[in-house]
């Protein structure tokens, strides 16, 4: 008897019902558990709900409680025991991973990946006659395996390419395929689906032709980079040029300038198949106000009701690909600004920047914020560039009603303020009367993101303010540093103060390894909390002076001047409190460091003991 290959009904309504990369509907189904994989790609509205469900794999995009940004020099997590500082530290291992979040999981790509492999082979013999719509289906399908693959790629290195779906009684025994190939594997995919996709009406949170330029530029620019070249590789760390199998981790030979060459090509491409980003044709810097308005709007996506954010950001070219939330549905991503907000209105902080980042934010004038200048130092949060003022919550920042008699300003306070000989604890701060185990360690609060909408007063309701997986900046920074890397300095300069005109911060000048510099700068504040860190730290090296650094935080007094009668309740107030600002270098929560195992992910051993052809990454022998 022919044995039926069933599709179970939970993939199919996870696929109409979870995720809004789509509203798109799941018509006429049967009132059954399960259907029939020759059901399914016999009818379109199945087989595109299947399909809708392959979005699966991207989960909360960066938006879980549990930031990529505290694996870097963003931010640090605020609440122990979740694993975190199991990778900060060095402690990882093949028995230990430590927190790992949803979307980079081994066992969790792959079981996507599985899903597209399904869809791929019932795509090949479907029956129902829509002709474009199996293209549509089946560009989808290969571009979301390239990014699953992707994913995969830059956090292990090579991977096994599985392209079929395994059965019962299969040999599931595969060794790791080369960092070449899977490269090569993700570059022909995306090929295949700009193919598929191009002219075909995509709705927003689809991935599209333009996503699949998007990720091949991505791809392309890492395989040009410092650590995965591996002769380059080798001459920065001795972990690396002892593997035994480097042609897992990049490329062991062959002309890398010709890589950056074909980075540089799909950078353009991109640049050019979109037209522009948002706002990327100024001749001039922005004003103050015009350029926190132009970083918000990209932030919020389009999605905040303030009337600071452009809602017209969603028909530019900016996001090319983005994770979105529906009001019909109840998400935790919805809840970014109850995890990430300031304890004092209720929320719970779960990722707070440090130091390092707020002071890599720049003075208007296009100068670097200097701690050893007096009046920088002395007043370090007035005169910064738009940017800083849209990314973070510091002691004094205007913020939403907070709805307390305690601070009818609405400000936030991260300081400790003594008046008449008695010290008052600011209340977003661990030693406040509001839920004091939130505060913040670190005296800041993340604010890119969290929807400013003042109705969303402690953040409990929801926001919909999408992800960003790609955006048209992205790929201006592709392009920058390809045309820096192979000597096309006029042209980087051109393409970097577009993004700076949008920031309302001054043309750069710089040349050579200056110019790097201040592209990896510029893109570290420009892409803040969008995962970028992580990779660019690595792919350029740097991670020893970045990761391995200790934590900073800062601390903040105020002290009623002799002779002034306190506001009651406390407000900041530069005329009546002398103001302190003193950066502390700490170990609290986490003992940063950096060894050279950390460019990559250990493969856990349970997935070694399944399939004993895997090879395991460098240091976690």
């Amino acid at each position: 008897m022919k044995k039926t290959n069933y599709i179970n009904i939970l993939f199919l309504l996870a696929a109409s019902l979870v995720f809004t990369a789509c509203n798109k509907g799941f018509l006429d189904t049967k009132p059954q558990s399960k259907f029939p994989s020759d059901v399914t790609w016999s009818d379109p509205a199945l087989a595109q709900a299947f399909i809708n469900g392959l979005y699966a794999g991207l989960y909360e995009g960066g938006f879980s409680e549990e930031m990529l940004s505290s694996f870097t020099d963003e931010s640090i997590f605020t609440h122990a025991g979740r694993g975190i500082n199991t990778a900060m530290e060095g402690n990882l291992n093949p028995s230990n991973t430590g927190l790992i979040l949803a979307a980079t999981d081994w066992g969790n790509m792959y079981n996507i990946i599985r899903m597209t492999n399904l869809a791929l082979e019932g795509l090949a013999t479907a029956t129902f006659d829509n002709p474009s719509l199996k293209q549509k289906l089946e560009g989808e399908a290969r571009l979301l395996r390239a990014y699953y693959y992707h994913q995969l790629l830059r956090f292990y290195g090579g991977v096994p390419l599985i392209t079929k779906s395994y059965k019962l009684g299969d040999d599931f025994k595969m060794a790791r395929n080369t960092y070449a190939e899977v490269s090569d594997f993700i570059v022909k995919q995306a090929d295949t689906a700009y193919t598929l996709l191009k002219d075909k009406q995509m709705q927003r949170g689809d991935v599209s032709a333009l996503m699949a330029l998007a990720l091949k530029s991505r791809q392309l620019l890492y395989d040009a980079s410092d650590l995965h070249d591996i002769p380059t590789a080798k001459t920065k760390s001795t972990v690396l040029s002892g593997f035994a199998k480097p042609e897992l981790l990049g490329f062991v030979s062959g002309d890398r300038m010709a890589r950056w060459t074909a980075a540089r090509d799909a950078a353009k491409k991109v640049l050019d198949e979109a037209g522009s980003g948002y706002k990327t044709n100024l001749t001039a810097p922005a004003s103050f106000d015009d350029a926190k308005k132009n970083y918000l709007s990209i932030a919020m996506g389009g999605a905040s009701k303030h009337p600071d954010a452009d809602p017209s950001v969603t028909t530019t070219k900016e996001s090319i690909f983005e994770r979105t939330f529906s009001p019909d549905l109840n998400e935790g991503a919805q809840q970014h600004g109850l995890r990430q907000g300031p304890n004092g209105y209720n929320n719970w902080a779960g990722n707070t920047p440090i130091e390092e980042l707020v002071d890599d934010y720049g003075m208007m004038d296009g100068t670097q914020f200097d701690w050893n200048n007096p009046a920088e130092k002395a007043d370090p949060y007035v005169n910064r560039e738009p940017r800083f003022y849209i990314c973070f919550l510091y002691d004094g920042a205007p913020w939403k009603p907070r709805g307390r008699p305690e601070d009818p300003a609405n400000q936030i306070q991260t300081g400790s303020y003594t008046i008449n000989g008695t010290i008052l604890p600011g209340l977003d701060t661990r030693q406040g009367p509001i839920e004091n185990w939130n505060g913040s360690f670190t005296g800041y609060y993340f604010r890119k993101f969290i929807d400013p909408d003042p109705n969303l007063r402690d953040n409990s309701g929801r926001q919909y303010v999408p992800w960003p997986f790609f955006r048209y900046t992205e790929a201006m920074f592709n392009y920058i540093e390809a045309c820096i890397e192979l000597g096309q300095d006029d042209e980087a300069r051109t393409w970097l103060n577009k993004i700076r005109y949008r920031a309302g911060m001054p043309a750069v000048t710089e040349s050579g390894d200056a110019l790097r510099q201040r592209y990896r700068r510029e893109k570290r504040v420009e892409m803040v909390f969008e995962e970028q860190r992580y990779f660019d730290a690595r792919r350029w090296m740097i991670p020893a002076q970045t990761i391995g650094r200790k934590a900073v935080y800062i601390q903040v007094t105020g002290v009623l001047k002799p002779g002034a009668t306190a506001p009651s309740p406390y407000r900041k107030d530069k005329t009546l409190f002398d103001y302190t600002y003193t950066p502390v270098e700490t170990n609290s929560l986490e003992n940063r460091t950096w060894l050279d195992k950390m460019y990559f992910r250990p493969i856990r051993l349970d997935e070694q003991q399944k399939n004993s052809l895997l090879e395991q990454n460098p240091g976690y022998q």
